[in-house]
């Protein structure tokens, strides 16, 4: 049974907030929306679930409120996650400013990313709001749930139909751009990728072994100005329920010649600081008059969202490795026709 609150909006109970708490966080992560499931699977189960997403599009929703705020726990699990790749890329931004020029591969990555958090970000401050009150609606969320599944099968197409030219990172740093068809190139790139598996360890002088993880970023560091902003731009797709945020940031990177690997990498270290902001701009809210009434359901969904986030954040680090985005394209597909035959006929 839902609590009711007061001028007739009714605010979930704690049962709803962890439910719908594991389903944000999952679904946060991985490239399938997590705005858009949201609003899909309390429609389906109906009832005071689906009058919980009727009241998302009021001016001032509480649902809206808490479903936001619990982006704040999917970032915190983020730069935990990552949190030796945000010491070298805080220090490498701050290090660049002091210097006034960009040297290293950490330092690049760090500009990189800021340069794709703009886009997002602006479009974010300016449209989020008015989006999220637009379109999230189970018929319009799951059109764009398809949507998602188009641009996934797209961002596969294109990765095993690479274009023209390629980055490839040779051992020091280099970048060396290649022909695909010269197999000169894909020798020496090869061999580059066994030098950098060969040196994943290095031993140290008291004969410690400390893994080497900066090859990543040393590939990230390269995809170029443009390439950032085009990213980041493209996450603006996600301000409509059921276009995921990681997966068109994904598709983006596999666009510009990066691997499934280092293209979830790039979109999850994109898309801590905009999830985060969008986290964070909703907490006056739910500290004021919206929070009244479920301010406990937003500190259990919260830890709900944390420990799903922490599950897929760590499964999809190892998924990639050597799987594609296929399931989640068909996945996307399938239950976005489903709820639109739902939605739109009955």
């Amino acid at each position: 049974m839902l609590i009711a609150a007061t001028h007739g909006v009714y605010h979930m109970n704690l049962l709803q907030a962890i439910v719908i708490g594991l389903i944000q966080g999952l679904t946060e992560l991985f490239p399938i929306s997590s705005l858009g499931h949201t609003v899909l699977i309390p429609s389906w189960i109906g009832g005071s679930w689906a009058t919980l997403v009727s009241q998302e599009s009021q001016a001032k929703s509480p649902y809206l409120a808490f479903i936001v705020g619990l982006h704040l726990a999917t970032a915190v699990v983020l730069l935990g996650f990552y949190s030796r790749e945000w010491m070298r890329l805080i220090a490498g931004f701050f290090r660049s400013l002091f210097r006034a020029r960009v040297q290293s591969d950490d330092e690049r990555l760090a500009w990189l990313i800021v340069i794709a958090t703009v886009p997002v970000g602006a479009l974010g401050l300016v449209f989020e709001h008015d989006f999220r009150v637009l379109f999230a609606k189970p018929l319009a969320a799951a059109i764009f749930l398809m949507a998602n599944g188009a641009i996934l099968v797209t961002g596969e197409w294109f990765h095993r139909h690479p274009r023209p030219t390629r980055i490839a990172v040779v051992p020091g740093g280099v970048a060396e751009r290649f022909e695909v068809g010269d197999a000169r190139a894909s020798r020496r790139s090869r061999a580059s990728r066994g030098a950098h598996r060969a040196s994943s360890v290095r031993p140290m002088r008291d004969d410690r072994i400390v893994p080497m993880d900066t090859d990543a970023e040393r590939e990230l560091s390269h995809i170029g100005i443009p390439t950032a902003a085009v990213v980041g731009a493209a996450q603006a797709l996600a301000l409509l329920a059921g276009i995921s945020r990681e997966g068109v940031a994904m598709v983006g990177g596999m666009f510009r010649g990066l691997n499934r690997e280092n293209a979830m990498r790039f979109s999850f270290l994109l898309s801590t600081p905009v999830i985060f902001a969008a986290g964070a701009l909703k907490v006056p809210d739910l500290l004021g008059h919206l929070g009244n009434g479920i301010r406990g359901q937003v500190v259990a969904g919260s830890l709900a969202a944390a420990a799903t986030s922490l599950f897929a954040v760590v499964f999809l680090s190892r998924y990639f490795k050597t799987r594609t985005l296929y399931p989640f394209a068909l996945y996307s597909v399938l239950f976005g026709a489903a709820s639109a035959i739902r939605f739109g006929i009955f």
